[in-house]
């Protein structure tokens, strides 16, 4: 009975240390987060207590007379990451449907290996890569097609440069693609073979099996895998700053040159030459981390709404 006793009492004092520690390690992450938060607002509170609002909605940026605005870069930032997410969850959903039901098995791995291998190559690769390959072919080749043919379209107007948001889009979607797949794959596994056979036995095609069993099923994963590479694309830094321009203007046409936060951060941190100057980027940073915040805040929130009755969070 004391052996017993004692052997109760040790887990119990097991069970209530693990739990401490997973209880520490949750606080740990919220303070390293409000702590961020406070530093960036501390450093960035010169540049909010002088411009206020009016920070977030002017497009000037002028360094030389103190004047900041944030507009050009929030529109950039928000531009590329939506024109990155329309080129890269089709892609995607293609790429992971193809690996998990179209593809022989034995190449099946390949493929999957090839992905995480996209996944693993530095960003500043694709930046390098954007801007001496794609860059050419763009304004050689496929933005002068779009304007002749779309140029009454104003997203479609302008000289073709090569360089510009259109360009930046599609690094940026090449970049993400890999992660959404990845995620993608994963969770059309997850689909019961026996709902998949059904379909098929009821004279579902393919992409009806798609569209209609394998997606809905793991609609909640697949929603967690585009937020995953949305984040990816606001944040994202040298693969941008390569092929964007970095031009603070505004511009109807997808062909102009434009900047997002990162890459006037990566750009312009190093030669702010005094307080303001540096307090504005980091109040840019701040800005950024607001923006990712609320797009994965409304994420969740729509997770949590479309989660099934009795099924919890």
């Amino acid at each position: 009975m004391d052996n017993s006793g004692q052997a109760g009492n040790a887990s119990q004092w097991r069970d209530a240390l693990f739990k401490i520690s997973t209880l520490g390690s949750a606080i740990f992450i919220l303070g390293l987060l409000a702590f961020m938060v406070l530093v960036l607002v501390i450093y960035a509170w010169p540049s909010i207590t002088k411009f206020g609002f009016k920070f977030l909605v002017s497009t000037e940026w002028n360094p030389v007379v103190g004047e900041f605005g944030a507009l050009t870069t929030i529109v950039g930032t928000l531009v590329s990451a939506a024109l990155a997410i329309m080129i890269a969850v089709p892609l995607a959903i293609g790429v992971a449907f193809f690996l998990t039901e179209l593809a022989p098995l034995p190449l099946r791995p390949v493929f999957g290996t090839a992905i995480e291998l996209l996944a693993a190559v530095p960003s500043i690769i694709y930046g390098m890569w954007g801007l001496f390959t794609l860059a050419p072919l763009m304004g050689d080749y496929v933005e002068p097609w779009l304007e002749e043919h779309f140029g009454f379209i104003p997203l479609f107007s302008g000289p073709p440069m090569g360089i510009g948001m259109l360009t930046a889009g599609i690094v940026l979607a090449i970049m993400i693609l890999p992660f959404i797949s990845s995620v993608l794959r994963d969770v059309f596994k997850m689909t019961p073979q026996v709902l998949k056979e059904s379909a098929y036995g009821l004279g579902a095609t393919t992409s009806e099996v798609l569209w209609h069993v394998v997606i809905p099923y793991g609609r909640r994963g697949a929603v967690g895998g585009i937020f995953l590479g949305l984040g990816r694309a606001l944040g994202e830094t040298m693969a941008v700053t390569f092929v964007i321009g970095n031009a603070h203007e505004l511009s109807w046409s997808l062909f102009s040159p434009a900047n997002t936060i990162a890459s006037t951060l990566a750009n312009e941190f190093t030669e702010a030459s005094d307080d303001l100057y540096l307090s504005a980027l980091v109040e840019l940073g701040l800005v950024l981390f607001l923006i990712t915040f609320v797009v994965l805040g409304v994420a969740e929130w729509w997770l949590q709404k479309s989660a099934p009755k009795g099924k919890g969070a």
